[in-house]
């Protein structure tokens, strides 16, 4: 089935929100189905509040729409947060179970016209095996991460173009403000980017995903 067929929870609604549950997926325990999302999500304007997101390969299919996650939990290896939306994850961990080697986020966005994106503010990144930060699944893959904790499990290299060297040219790669052992630079592909301020401030707050039209926080 995939990757998409494989959700422990697939949302479809728009204005969902979800606290404090554990959804997880096993199934990529087993070597041959590595392939195993907890949550799939597809509506918009979703919120996910302390929630704990337990898989290995393709965790979070994070698909379409607008979301965000605030101090949430998301555990996995490769491509454990992937997909196509535009997201905001504030105060979140990222715990990589990683065996040999894995990443983070695989975004998918194919064309410069898409409004999509993962932002990652605040984070903090730990677990063991080697990981990278980001890998273009798609030609306009969108990834930031800003003051954002790293372990020493970031791979020098830190980024992909997924084999595809064009996407060097058309994906944003960025890091800005990041602290920790795995935050060092000095080995990172030459085409990701260290954001300046004035770059990384779209990125930074909720404003990022519109949240004062439709995010109710105290």
């Amino acid at each position: 089935m995939g990757t998409v067929g494989t959700a422990t929870v697939w949302i479809e609604s728009d204005f969902f929100c979800v606290t404090k549950l554990t959804i997880e997926n096993l199934v990529g325990k087993d070597a041959e189905k590595r392939q195993a999302v907890a949550l799939r999500v597809d509506g918009d304007k979703a919120v996910f509040y302390q929630v704990r997101l337990v898989g290995e390969q393709d965790t979070l299919l994070d698909s379409n729409g607008t979301h965000y996650f605030y101090k949430s939990y998301i555990e996995g290896s490769v491509d454990f947060i992937c997909g196509n939306a535009k997201s905001l994850f504030h105060e979140c961990i990222l715990y990589s179970v990683a065996e040999f080697w894995g990443a983070i986020a695989a975004h998918h966005r194919e064309s410069p016209d898409e409004d999509t994106g993962f932002s990652f503010v605040d984070c903090t990144i730990k677990g063991n095996g080697s990981v990278l930060l980001g890998r273009a699944w798609g030609e306009y893959a969108t990834t930031i991460y800003s003051n954002c904790d790293m372990d020493d499990i970031i791979s020098p290299m830190g980024w992909s173009d997924w084999d595809v060297p064009s996407r060097q040219r058309t994906a944003l790669f960025g890091e800005y403000q990041c602290s920790g052992k795995g935050s060092n630079r000095t080995g990172r592909v030459e085409w990701s980017k260290s954001l300046s301020s004035e770059e990384a401030r779209p990125f930074l707050g909720r404003e990022y995903i519109s949240g004062d039209e439709w995010l109710r926080l105290q």
